[in-house]
């Protein structure tokens, strides 16, 4: 019973600690950007639609040399932005938490305009965040721990009435 119980607990803790550990690698992004740095800008300004409908994710360098082509403070990071970033013509590698795989069709006009679905039904609420949160990576896969699930969106469709149908978000 002693040697059931310790393989229980081992199994458990290799299980619960050790394997998402082991699976996951921790990164920090490039640069550390605060969206609740930036309030006085709608959303918009930077993730927005193209004129063909198509949506532009995150915003190139461009748009942040729109304010940043200079420092504007003397924030430490903002200055790595000026200067490995925005004078060096190099865009910034995020590393995407909503990355989603190539065989996924998502589009945020038909959940955001059509359906007027808020974006933190989907993404982190991140008006309030003081630092970036870690990016955990999947070893295996390349994706966040925070990509959103299918499970999710399954839930999301079941509640509004919409097919879960594989074609409708798999092409």
């Amino acid at each position: 019973m002693i040697a059931f119980l310790a393989g229980f607990i081992g199994a458990l803790l290799v299980g619960w600690v050790v394997f998402p550990n082991v699976l996951y690698s921790t990164k920090t992004q490039p640069i550390t950007f605060l969206h609740s740095s930036h309030q006085d800008s709608d959303c918009q300004d930077c993730h927005f639609f193209r004129e063909d409908g198509s949506y532009n994710g995150l915003p190139k360098l461009e748009t942040c040399a729109e304010c940043h082509e200079e420092p504007m403070g003397e924030s430490p990071e903002e200055q790595k932005l000026v200067e490995e970033y925005i004078q060096q013509e190099r865009e910034i590698p995020w590393l995407v938490y909503a990355w989603q795989p190539d065989n996924v069709y998502f589009s945020h006009a038909a959940h955001t305009e059509t359906q007027g679905i808020e974006c933190v039904r989907c993404h982190r609420d991140v008006t309030k965040e003081t630092k970036n949160p870690p990016f955990k990576e999947n070893r295996l896969t390349g994706y966040s721990d925070k990509t959103m699930k299918m499970v999710e969106c399954e839930k999301c469709h079941a509640e509004r009435g919409v097919s879960n149908a594989c074609h409708v978000c798999h092409k």
